[in-house]
């Protein structure tokens, strides 16, 4: 889900809590914070702390909130994980530690294990998020066959936005036994084919419905493929909000905190005209 910011680069709390409960009641059977979309890595602890109370207050249950973590000390990873799991969020989204480029599957699995046995108990829903794109520390599926193995009950799924069929084809074939969420929209039909259960899923920010109603019927839908191809023309996290603006008629949606940088009113306006033509909307 993506996170609304006032001009000066706070959280705005109430308009984060609508956009949810809009999610919520349109499509979304959870909401997953602090993601890629969600500028995860730009929200310190504290900011952290509001959002989920600001949710929780709103009364959207803990149940149907994902917490997603983004950092590269195992520390700073172990205080985010505790704060979500404290709320009772449902799961946590968990990337790899991401600064270090070119590191092992050994020197991956090291990270993860200790990561794990920090938590102790408390290591439960854990989906794994593979986003090499951003991270540049790509998942193997043979990494996360040894991290299932050596963690049963902890490792629930993987979210696969690696945007690379062949990987998403293997990870399918090879992990009946765990949910895989689908990040690129374009394959998310062909993942459901496969045994696939859903998507974690920035279009959802804008059009949950018709996500849900491809899920459910495992059917290609060539507007959302359209709209994918649309948003990868900009930087993506700024075009999605650009979509919500448009959507919802509220520029302040397109804020951003840096080093991400707006999209211009001309691009905002070119987005939202593209997604009309797409799906045959009457501009407002």
């Amino acid at each position: 889900m993506t996170l609304p910011f006032h001009a000066d680069g706070a959280i705005d709390l109430p308009r984060l809590a609508a956009h949810a409960q809009w999610c919520l009641a349109n499509g979304c059977s959870s909401v997953t914070v602090f993601g890629t979309t969600g500028e995860g890595p730009s929200v310190g602890l504290a900011g952290r702390q509001q959002v989920l109370g600001a949710l929780l207050g709103a009364g959207i249950p803990g149940d149907r909130i994902v917490g997603g973590l983004a950092a590269t000390s195992l520390h700073e990873a172990l205080d985010q994980a505790r704060l979500a799991l404290d709320a009772g969020c449902k799961a946590l989204l968990v990337p790899p530690p991401f600064y270090f480029k070119g590191v092992s599957d050994d020197g991956l699995f090291a990270w993860f294990a200790a990561f794990f046995g920090k938590l102790g108990a408390a290591a439960r829903n854990v989906i794994l998020y593979n986003i090499p794109s951003v991270t540049a520390v790509p998942l193997s599926v043979a990494l996360i066959g040894r991290l299932t193995a050596a963690f049963p009950g902890v490792v629930m799924g993987v979210k696969d936005s690696s945007g690379d069929w062949a990987y998403t084809e293997a990870l399918l074939a090879a992990h009946k036994d765990l949910v895989i969420l689908i990040g690129d929209e374009r394959y998310l039909a062909r993942g459901v084919a496969l045994g696939g259960q859903g998507a974690i899923s920035g279009l959802a920010n804008v059009c949950p419905d018709k996500l849900a109603r491809l899920i459910d019927k495992a059917e290609p839908n060539e507007g959302i493929n359209q709209l994918v191809e649309l948003v990868l023309k900009y930087p993506v996290t700024p075009a999605v909000k650009a979509l919500v603006a448009h959507r919802t008629g509220d520029a302040a949606w397109l804020n951003v905190r840096p080093p991400l940088v707006p999209i211009s009113a001309g691009d905002a306006a070119v987005i939202g005209a593209g997604y009309d033509a797409i799906f045959n909307r009457k501009a407002a």
